[in-house]
């Protein structure tokens, strides 16, 4: 049976709402009651184990009513059955499923080569003292020139902020997405005026620079990601409102969460080492600290 079809005649049995009651009211409430009818059956099958028979048709029959609250809650607010059913597999995809490699294709994929972040290469990180004998960070490519400015921690607190590039080059290598990447590396896409200006200027720099940050100040509520494997959704769906417009909102929620626990394992293990070689590998979508 369609879903569609199966809440056609699940409306036939909706009775009208009592008089001057909102008619959202009862489904609603059943809706409640029915997923604590579930929890109840399944508490049962955990007590009673074998000896609880009619556990798994008393579960069909709860689900079965949990369903039928939910097509009628469908209904009242004018919605098919099929449409919630298709948005929400596109949202557990979104959420759960990263790009497969089948589906995935650069962003600079016909630019020249000059103009691509490059598949694999090699930066290094390194502390320094500086003149005021604060602690810096450098970058520097593969070919030994630098890549941008030496980094402080720009905080009264001493976070380690100043590894943040990390986070950038776990972007590119993940997601084939980083402006500030591009600008680190020395292959922005001028070629072609609207994207050096739309995708990989100012605008789009300080947008990953604010999601850097962001992820930043959720990490450091939560051990700095340490030993965690998964990102609340709440966050993720704040960084694909921020890049909806660029070409990187068409990565997943999952693929963002894949580059950020990317960044930071890799962040972890510099902030340890305090220096190290980082290699990105966007083929295998990779970030490794050799």
């Amino acid at each position: 049976m369609e879903f569609d079809q199966y809440q056609q005649a699940a409306i036939k049995t909706l009775q009208p709402a009592a008089e001057g009651t909102d008619p959202v009211t009862v489904p609603l409430l059943g809706l409640a009651g029915e997923a604590g009818s579930v929890a109840t059956v399944y508490k049962k099958m955990l007590r009673d184990g074998a000896a609880f028979e009619q556990g798994k048709g008393q579960l069909r029959d709860e689900l079965g009513d949990v369903l039928w609250y939910v097509a009628a809650l469908a209904h009242r607010f004018d919605l098919s059955l099929d449409d919630v059913a298709v948005a929400s597999i596109e949202k557990i995809k979104d959420r759960w499923r990263t790009t497969p490699e089948s589906e995935r294709s650069f962003f600079d994929g016909d630019f020249p080569v000059n103009e691509q972040i490059p598949r694999k290469t090699v930066v290094t990180f390194a502390t320094e003292v500086n003149g005021d004998g604060r602690e810096v960070v450098t970058v520097t490519r593969a070919d030994g020139s630098p890549a941008g400015d030496p980094l402080t921690n720009a905080s009264r607190v001493d976070d380690d902020y100043r590894y943040h590039d990390v986070f950038h080059l776990a972007h590119a290598a993940v997601l084939g997405w980083s402006p500030v990447s591009r600008f680190l590396l020395g292959c922005k896409r001028r070629s072609r005026p609207e994207f050096d200006e739309m995708e990989d200027g100012g605008r789009a720099i300080a947008i990953e620079e604010g999601i850097s940050a962001l992820v930043f100040s959720y990490a450091a509520r939560h051990g700095y990601l340490r030993d965690v494997n998964r990102i609340d959704h709440e966050l993720l769906t704040t960084i694909g409102q921020m890049t909806a417009h660029l070409e990187v909102g068409a990565c997943r929620a999952a693929d963002w969460e894949h580059a950020i626990l990317t960044g930071y394992r890799a962040w972890w293990k510099l902030r340890s080492q305090g220096a190290g070689q980082l290699e990105l590998d966007l083929k295998a979508q990779t970030l490794t600290v050799l």
